[in-house]
């Protein structure tokens, strides 16, 4: 550990050129009195450590040392597809690996391109989870995350939207894919599905791929939350994986064909200008790519006809619904029924004794779509 930790204190020191103790300590997780031991250290060693006092101060190496010690580990090389994603890669497990790869990566640079290098790290931040939401709880994926490294199978019992809702099922795990802030598990199911004695209501579908839909030419390969696993198991068997699987096509097709399957029915709506501007905010992705496909009216107070995919009647109201009276629904006529019940029962309830009167002036209050950006 220590051994560690002096060869990352001189591959900072070689990156950065100038440090102080506190820097340091901050970036090795230590005291500074473990600093000014390990840089006596280091110095006994024969490395030619300098400390150069005053507000700009700290510790520097000799002009011109260059350390040869900076070689990735297996491990290390592993990692550096999470370059610039410490977070998804703290959560495998990876963290510190990917940490010390990204450092010996820049002191191996020259001084111009390290330079260009951290430039861009002060400039660019990837940030891979949603708005407005609370990331996955997945305990189990640092081990999900070795099985899949390993090649080896792995038990599950998992609690999905269809009945029977927990199964268990024996799986040969092929990757991990990362979107807005869930994981997911791509695995060849080798197990049928076992139904446990549970038959509580199933909850409503929450946005995302999360069911184990049978997706491509191996109907054996699903798509699992790993949110949902409830237990795990590793077994001992190894498995081959399958020499033609490509993750990245698989998940741009299953992605692509959850959305299909999703959104098979549709509605038939007219949209006031506000309306249209507003949906581009407030509805799902698919319903509103869809109404900024339809062209705009020529009068600028025309209302814009359109036809837009959904889930269900459901699901249509719930969203549609957020549009308020900017929104009227032709078609289906079970989904204006729907609509229509709800505007009655809001006319009800706000025009009882007990609401409070409308502003003195005469103002309305419109809500709108709070945006996280300018």
């Amino acid at each position: 550990m220590r051994a560690g930790r002096l060869l990352s204190l001189l591959l900072l020191l070689q990156t950065r050129e100038r440090m102080t103790a506190r820097q340091l300590a901050d970036e090795l997780e230590v005291s500074v009195r473990t600093v000014y031991r390990d840089v006596e250290s280091l110095s006994a060693a024969g490395v030619p450590v300098y400390a150069d006092r005053g507000p700009d101060g700290g510790y520097r190496l000799l002009q011109g040392f260059r350390t040869r010690l900076n070689g990735l580990t297996t491990s290390e090389a592993e990692t550096l597809f999470l370059t610039g994603m410490p977070g998804p890669a703290s959560e495998l497990g990876l963290g510190n690996v990917l940490a010390a790869a990204e450092l010996k990566l820049m002191a191996a640079l020259p001084p111009d391109l390290r330079t260009r290098a951290g430039r861009i790290r002060e400039r660019f931040h990837l940030d891979t989870s949603g708005w407005f939401r609370t990331p996955d709880q997945a305990p189990h994926l640092h081990r999900v995350a070795d099985a899949v490294w390993n090649h080896q199978r792995i038990q599950i019992r998992y609690r999905r939207w269809a009945h029977p809702q927990h199964v268990t099922r024996t799986l040969e795990p092929l990757g991990v894919v990362l979107k807005a802030g869930s994981w997911y598990l791509i695995a060849r199911t080798i197990s049928g599905s076992t139904p446990e004695a549970d038959t509580r209501p199933e909850p409503g579908p929450e946005p995302g791929p999360e069911r184990d839909t049978e997706v491509g030419a191996d109907a054996a390969i699903r798509t699992y939350r790993i949110a949902r696993v409830l237990n795990l198991d590793v077994l001992p068997q190894r498995f081959t994986r399958p020499h033609d699987f490509d993750l990245a096509t698989y998940w741009q097709h299953y992605t692509q064909r959850f959305e299909a399957d999703s959104y098979r029915d549709r509605a038939e709506i007219l949209l006031t200008p506000q309306g249209r501007h507003r949906a581009a905010h407030l509805l799902p992705p698919t319903m509103a790519r869809a109404i900024a496909a339809h062209p705009a009216p020529d009068e600028p107070d025309d209302r814009t006809h359109a036809t837009v995919p959904v889930e269900s009647v459901r699901h249509a109201h719930v969203e549609l619904l957020k549009l308020g009276a900017d929104v009227e629904v032709l078609s289906p006529p079970e989904l204006r029924r729907l609509m229509t019940d709800t505007a009655h029962a809001l006319t009800a309830l706000y025009s009882s004794p007990d609401t409070p009167a409308p502003p003195a002036n005469g103002t309305t209050a419109t809500a709108t779509a709070r945006i996280p950006c300018e």
